[in-house]
């Protein structure tokens, strides 16, 4: 991928299969509560425990605990014990970096971006 690539978004873009389709839309499933979206966000700046988090996103212990567990079996976010405590953390940066993404096009649609659309390059 070429740095111009990168700065606009792109990446090398295989075929979409079916299955693929199946798993971006449970991915992006896992992203459609914005309590998933505030926990996210806090792990994207360190790992926590379920007691930090439940302080940094102002929510009851048992629903921070029901949204992590959904954020695990989606894949975007894995939990270590140490001794009585987990630690929780994103699975990997790309996790970070869609979260980022995702807030970015938030941002970007605020300052009126949506009445620029994408031009897409002749092939």
């Amino acid at each position: 991928m070429s740095a111009k690539d990168h700065r606009e978004g792109h990446t090398h873009r295989a075929p979409v299969t079916l299955e693929v389709a199946e798993r971006v839309a449970e991915t992006m499933q896992a992203l459609s509560t914005p309590s998933r979206v505030l926990i996210l966000a806090e792990l994207r700046e360190r790992s926590r425990t379920v007691s930090e988090l439940v302080a940094a996103v102002g929510m009851e212990q048992s629903a921070v605990s029901h949204q992590l567990k959904l954020l695990r079996d989606s894949g975007l976010v894995v939990g270590e014990r140490h001794g009585r405590r987990v630690i929780y953390s994103l699975c990997d940066h790309h996790v970070a970096w869609l979260v980022d993404q995702a807030i970015g096009h938030v941002e970007h649609m605020q300052l009126g971006a949506a009445a620029h659309p994408v031009r897409r390059a002749a092939s």
